[in-house]
């Protein structure tokens, strides 16, 4: 048992330990995997004892972050399987995901790395993956989208819709949105009509195009 699981954290403790986390995830945007816990308490402005306090290391770090993640991604799946209608539950978690995909550039970083086949994360990656499920087999269902339709294409459509979010971030921040509803269409799971982003532009287009890295 680590110290991130023995209790609620006094108020000071608890505001360095949302700090530490802000900090690594921007970090982990930016630059990946590949930073340490010293520059993180660096760029956090705390002392480095006080990150190994909270985090023993950095994969105990990566994986409160996946378990932060994916406690939000079951709040939207459970708010979401309340829905009385199976088609517009779907629609609705898919979107309200897609979303949080969109904004999170620290994302696949943290999935990439986190213990997931490890106590409590695995738990929690087996509890939405039941929900998610059960959000697909219901609209499946009721006729609400195409009967082929899968759990699996739920996180097909999230990384599809991130990669586009991820290149577009900086340049069109929601044309991921115009996207989403093309996919959502293709499954069968059109909604009530909404504004969405028109297609970029060809300037736009421009600034998305992959750059040599920086030397």
């Amino acid at each position: 048992m680590t110290r991130e699981t023995r209790g609620p954290l006094r108020a000071d403790a608890e505001r360095n330990r949302r700090l530490i986390m802000r900090t690594a995830d921007r970090l982990f945007a930016e630059r990946g995997f590949t930073v340490p816990l010293n520059e993180i308490a660096r760029e956090a402005g705390i002392g480095v004892g006080t990150v190994y306090r909270r985090f023993p290391d950095l994969q105990s770090l990566i994986d409160a972050l996946f378990t932060e993640r994916f406690t939000a991604f079951l709040g939207l799946a459970s708010t979401a399987a309340r829905r009385p209608d199976p088609g517009q539950a779907l629609r609705h978690y898919l979107l309200e995901a897609a979303q949080w995909r969109a904004r999170d550039q620290a994302l696949e970083v943290v999935f990439a790395h986190a213990s997931v086949d490890a106590e409590p994360v695995s738990r929690l990656r087996d509890d939405l993956a039941r929900l998610v499920d059960g959000l697909a087999e219901r609209a499946v269902a009721a006729g609400a989208v195409r009967a082929d339709f899968a759990g699996a294409d739920v996180y097909a459509f999230l990384y599809m819709t991130g990669a586009v979010a991820d290149r577009t971030h900086d340049v069109a921040p929601d044309a991921w949105r115009r996207y989403a509803e093309v996919l959502l269409m293709g499954f069968g799971l059109e909604g009530p009509p909404a504004e969405h982003p028109s297609a970029m532009t060809d300037a736009q287009i421009r600034l998305t195009w992959p750059r040599p890295p920086a030397r």
